[in-house]
């Protein structure tokens, strides 16, 4: 069994998914009270993928996020750079690629949106990953990201850091087939920045019109943005 730490060194972080993906999105469901379900369908629903369009989701792990924004015709990839994520979503039906957000198996501009569901904060590097990702997505394309993020009321915030968070990490703990693999989710947590911290590396990234909106109490956040349509906009 393997845990990363929060040097996020790629062959660890990649090896302690491989330990966790058996029972990864039954531990996700468990620790979040079910709330998972109800984040994606919400991420879906800002992505707004359409027939035609061509999307990529990062970080996809199984594929349970990439089969969701399936449902309005668009053709989804699921892309992660862990085999064993991937090797246990092979039943869900969409297309799968095993790749590395630095150095995207993608041409430039393929893509009509980038999407990335509760991945983001596993990055060795944020903002090159997103630089990167802007590379293989259009002019005018759209990027969403639903992550965790930082409760607006410092009470709520308060009993989340302190009682919440401990339970849900339990919860996963008691869920995995690797129980360490929790401790390094929690810590990667408490140490992910908050809303606007997000949106500043996004933009620093190169993307525009970069927005949030919380969910519950702001425990989770998506972020929206979109790719410049031109260079001179991007000035």
């Amino acid at each position: 069994m393997s845990r990363a730490s929060l040097d996020k060194d790629p062959r660890e972080v990649a090896a302690m998914f491989d330990d966790v993906a058996a029972g990864y999105d039954r531990a996700n469901s468990v620790m979040t009270f079910g709330f998972d379900r109800r984040w994606r369908i919400t991420t879906s629903r800002v992505l707004d993928a359409r027939e035609g369009e061509k999307v990529l989701d990062l970080a996809a792990g199984t594929g349970v996020s990439t089969q969701e924004y399936t449902h309005a015709g668009a053709w989804c990839v699921a892309a992660d750079f862990s085999l064993g994520m991937l090797r246990n979503g092979r039943h869900r039906g969409v297309p799968m690629v095993a790749a590395d957000a630095l150095r995207l198996p993608f041409a430039d501009e393929s893509f009509d949106a980038a999407t990335i569901t509760f991945g983001v904060r596993n990055f060795v590097d944020t903002s090159a990953a997103l630089t990167e990702i802007a590379r293989v997505v259009r002019p005018g394309g759209r990027l969403v990201i639903c992550e965790i993020s930082t409760p607006t009321n410092a009470l709520i915030r308060f009993a989340y850091r302190r009682f919440v968070l401990r339970a849900m990490t339990w919860l996963g703990r008691r869920s995995s087939t690797n129980p360490d693999a929790y401790a390094y989710l929690a810590e990667s947590m408490l140490n992910w920045p908050d809303q606007r911290g997000l949106a500043e590396i996004i933009a620093a990234a190169g993307w525009r019109k970069v927005e949030w909106m919380n969910l519950t109490f702001g425990v989770v956040a998506i972020h929206r943005a979109r790719k410049p349509a031109s260079v001179d906009s991007a000035a």
